[in-house]
């Protein structure tokens, strides 16, 4: 059986790029994906940060999938503090009745974001402590059975979207399960609670009592991974290496990359407590050549318990990345299998 795999897209925004370069990087990405075989494309809502270009998470879905034909495609995920149920099953309702049989919806809870753009964005520090209530509720509205009497999302589509719950910690695990919905873990970045909380899930998954559309009635795991494949695996793991050093250079500056900070700084940096911790964001990563990469996968995938992985490709040029979408998913068989 092939692994599904399916696609992070960061929608990066390199330096000297524009914003509607990195749209445009998005809809390439996708449509090479859709190509290739892989099951779904996610996006992620960040705020306040330049470097990323999917703060309007669903505008940015609806933009792909008017320019891709089969592909699935969501949000991985739309940070539910942020916003009301109703409004984001408004979204999503719409990019369902629009794009039928093609809309994922992932929720977490963190702000995606710091305390001054959360303050910006009128949100209450105490939101996240309704996360369970608020999952429930937009489950209601999404599939017709409102919790809010006299309230329904419209437009509502026909069939029901699927939801995820994402985590990196064991509360995701433990609430996907008592909810039944699928659970998918950020180990591409925040790799060290993977197995417990994979562990927790199956262990107390309890079957919705629901039928149809969206329904799991078995647990489904996603983990997250970050991948470079290049024909040349030294070219590959310079790369990640470059996109390492970008992210860190990022994290230390707290805002855009900054000039002051050489590859040489940034790599002395890495050698130090401080630096090996954030390394660590990135310990679920393969960087190589096809094959190594889809053994890298296949491995990754039988450890964490995982039915699906799903991939950064963290190339640093788009060209790049979408070479290695076609790699990787040759190296897996991907083209042809049932998604």
């Amino acid at each position: 059986m092939t692994l599904p795999l399916s696609i992070l897209d960061l929608a990066p925004i390199a330096p000297g790029e524009t914003a509607r370069e990195s749209f445009a990087s998005s809809v390439a990405l996708a449509q090479t994906a859709e190509k290739s075989g892989y099951r779904r494309v996610w996006y992620a809502e960040h705020h306040n940060m330049p470097s990323i270009a999917s703060s309007a998470t669903s505008v940015l879905i609806g933009h792909v999938a008017a320019q891709t034909s089969t592909i699935r495609l969501g949000a991985g995920g739309i940070m539910l503090p942020n916003h009301a149920p109703l409004t984001i099953a408004e979204q999503f309702g719409t990019l369902e009745t629009l794009f039928p049989g093609r809309i994922d919806l992932g929720l977490g809870r963190a702000p995606g974001s710091d305390q001054a753009t959360m303050h910006a964005m009128r949100r209450d520090p105490m939101s996240a402590e309704s996360f369970p209530q608020d999952v429930v509720e937009l489950q209601g509205y999404l599939w017709g059975e409102s919790r809010i009497a006299g309230v329904q999302a419209v437009p509502r589509a026909s069939t029901r979207v699927p939801l995820y719950i994402l985590g990196s910690s064991l509360f995701g695990a433990q609430l996907a399960a008592m909810l039944g919905l699928p659970y998918a873990f950020a180990s591409h970045f925040s790799p060290d609670a993977l197995h417990e909380a994979v562990a927790l899930y199956r262990r107390e998954f309890k079957p919705a009592d629901l039928t149809g559309d969206g329904v799991f009635s078995e647990p489904w795991v996603i983990a997250g991974a970050n991948v470079v494949a290049a024909e040349n695996g030294d070219d590959a793991r310079e790369q990640l290496a470059t996109t390492r050093r970008s992210r860190v250079r990022g994290m230390i500056s707290r805002g855009a990359a900054s000039p002051e900070y050489s590859d040489e700084h940034i790599d002395a940096f890495l050698t130090t407590p401080n630096g090996r911790q954030l390394a660590n964001m990135m310990k679920y990563s393969a960087a190589g050549t096809p094959t190594e990469v889809a053994a890298f996968l296949t491995d990754f995938a039988s450890a964490a318990d995982a039915d699906e992985v799903i991939v950064a490709h963290q190339s640093p040029q788009i060209a790049e990345r979408l070479r290695s979408v076609e790699l990787t998913a040759d190296a897996l068989s991907l083209a042809g299998a049932a998604v």
